[in-house]
């Protein structure tokens, strides 16, 4: 099917395999509207449907075959482990099983130093990965007391084992095999059987169905389209790369600084694009249905993978970070963070950084994610402390207007944190050390100038002083919340905290 694709992919300026996915993705709209079609009394039509579509995309349109035999053989040895294995490892088995292989590809990855516009198995296997760990837990709740589970947990759990077609089906759906979005297999099932639209009919509709689909995922499809638009016009003259050729450094010091902003833009569209595109075709399948507005709309946000404004236009890093990337922020938080928690405790530093440490693998091995996360450690440090001391200087008092100390905050967080996020996320797309650390040295280092002045002013008395300040005005202080992103290491608050109750533990143990 190249012969398709090639001459496409000229004109436009785009590699093939980009020019493959993107017809992937659109290609999964109108699939899904024949998808919702199958009657609900034939569910293994609605497994087989999803198969044979992510066969006709893995191997005619992205020549993938092998890459497909990898998946499949995830797959099998997932349902063969979970079904056997009865102690209380399986998920770990499952876990070790699937990450060791991703973690192969990406080694072979990096190994043929492939870029980002060459689409292999690492991208599905990542969203696979997910699934399966997923599925994995889920099993094992189902074999776990209720009493024992909580609200999420109890939800998903699986305690009927499927079949292997009904597997198969659910790791295989179609419109988000390729770049997600993921989900759990209690989801999968109640789109299959329709049960996720019971006892939510709109009293105007008689379908079993809500009304209202098409609307929302057509406007996301058109949304995507938009991004990817803007991302093929305008990407060849806005990238982080381009902070590293020699026309950059002939530009003046502020107009760099803007030239790197729009860039990286220009860099998320390409994520825009996809996961829009990617929703807009869940939604048509019928996944993401949350109910009704206050107008009686239905409402499809359930499959959504990212928050464009709260990205874009955040008020700080905190709302930014629980924006991006959501469903694998779910995944890490339900299947890793609270995992490895022992019964009876709270998640501390320790659960942090094994969820950290599970994020930086399963992304890749690149240095470039490592210097990116790391930072991102320092970054939400920042964000914590500027939360904790300034923010309750400028609320207004309950029932209050907000005032304009608020909006000037507000405003200058939104500043900030879109200044802070391209600087640490240059390294995420440029991959290498070396490209990242002379992406920060052209732009002088602002990053971390921010991150750092605000640390050591907090540090060296500032939080004491503004403390004071605020008990001066009869300030209440907001309970801090820690952002519900698991991508980025802890606060460094939170390892202070870990290690001091580590002292106290041995000089407890010491003296019994």
């Amino acid at each position: 099917m190249d012969a398709l694709f090639v001459p496409l992919a000229s004109t436009i300026g785009a590699s093939v395999d980009q020019i493959k996915l993107i017809s992937c993705l659109l290609i999964a709209c109108p699939l899904g509207s024949l998808f919702i079609r199958i009657p609900a009394s034939q569910p293994n039509l609605k497994h087989l449907f999803n198969l044979l579509v992510s066969l006709f995309f893995f191997i005619p349109v992205l020549n993938l075959s092998w890459g497909f035999v990898q998946l499949l053989g995830s797959v099998l040895g997932t349902y063969y482990i979970a079904a056997n294995v009865k102690g209380p490892n399986m998920p770990w088995i499952v876990f070790a099983f699937v990450m060791g292989h991703l973690t192969v590809n990406h080694v072979i990855r990096a190994f043929y130093n492939l870029s980002y516009e060459t689409f292999e198995v690492t991208g599905p296997q990542m969203v696979l990965t997910m699934k399966l760990t997923t599925f994995a837990w889920n099993v094992w709740d189902g074999r776990t007391a209720p009493e024992n589970l909580d609200k999420w947990q109890l939800q998903k759990r699986v305690t009927k084992y499927p079949t292997l077609l009904e597997f198969l089906g659910y790791s295989f759906y179609f419109p988000g095999v390729l770049v997600g979005p993921y989900l759990d297999y209690a989801s999968y099932m109640s789109l299959i059987d329709e049960s996720l639209f019971e006892g939510k009919r709109s009293p105007s509709s008689t379908r079993s169905i809500p009304n209202g689909r098409k609307r929302v995922a057509y406007r996301k499809m058109l949304t995507g389209l938009v991004f990817l638009g803007i991302f093929v016009v305008l990407s060849p003259s806005f990238y982080y790369g381009i902070v590293i050729t020699p026309w950059f450094m002939t530009q003046g010091f502020l107009y760099r600084i803007a030239y790197f902003q729009f860039s990286g833009f220009i860099e998320r569209s390409k994520y825009y694009a996809i996961w829009t595109l990617t929703e807009g075709a869940s939604i048509l399948t019928g996944l993401g249905f949350t109910g009704y507005g206050p107008s009686g709309e239905s409402t499809w946000e359930g499959a959504a993978n990212v928050k464009i404004l709260e990205i874009e236009l955040p008020s700080n890093f905190k709302v930014l970070l629980d924006s991006w990337n959501i469903n694998t922020n779910i995944w890490l938080r339900e299947c890793i963070y609270k995992r490895v928690t022992p019964k009876g405790k709270k998640p501390g530093f320790r659960s942090s950084m094994l969820t950290f440490a599970t994020s930086a693998f399963w992304h890749g091995i690149a240095t470039g994610y490592y210097l990116t996360f790391f930072f991102g450690g320092f970054i939400t440090t920042a964000g914590r402390l500027c939360r904790a001391n300034l923010r309750p200087l400028v609320l207004p008092p309950p029932g209050a207007p907000t005032t304009i100390t608020k909006r000037i905050y507000d405003l200058t967080g939104t500043f900030v944190s879109i200044l802070i996020l391209n600087y640490v996320a240059a390294p995420f797309m440029l991959l290498t050390f070396t490209d990242s650390i002379e992406v920060w040295r052209r732009l002088h280092w602002y990053g971390f100038w921010m991150i750092g002045s605000t640390l050591a002013f907090f540090w060296l008395g500032g939080s004491g002083f503004m403390k004071a300040l605020q008990k001066k005005e009869g300030k209440v202080a907001e309970k801090v919340v820690t952002p519900e992103s698991h991508v980025m290491p802890p606060p460094l608050d939170d390892v202070a905290e870990e290690l001091k109750e580590l002292q106290q533990n041995m000089e407890r143990v010491g003296r019994d």
